[in-house]
């Protein structure tokens, strides 16, 4: 498993790391969690990501909040060990997402 941080990261932190992520912004929700939707062609492509998304959670131990509508995967990220807030843990979460992603 991987040790990465579960500190808070500051808001420039958090703002250089959003520039290596197209299409992930800093939400203003209650928790302070980074939000993306992704909009695939089907249901079952958008279900073969989560499935393929579900194994590099796994390896960091790190789960993402899902959501799910059809062809529609809304993707919430912060680390509840740090309060909700952003960590490491979410960028290289965000990293391996971006990564594996086809759309």
């Amino acid at each position: 498993m991987v040790q990465l941080s579960r500190l808070p990261l500051t808001a420039s932190e958090i703002t250089s790391h959003l520039e290596g992520l197209p299409g992930w912004a800093l939400t203003r929700k209650e928790d302070g969690s980074n939000l993306l939707v992704f909009v695939f062609g089907t249901f079952t492509e958008a279900m073969s990501f989560i499935l393929r998304l579900a194994f590099d959670a796994e390896a960091l131990d790190h789960h993402p909040e899902l959501r799910n509508v059809y062809n529609r995967v809304e993707i919430g990220l912060s680390t509840h060990d740090a309060g909700n807030k952003i960590t490491a843990l979410d960028v290289e979460l965000a990293k391996r997402i971006e990564h594996i992603c086809w759309i």
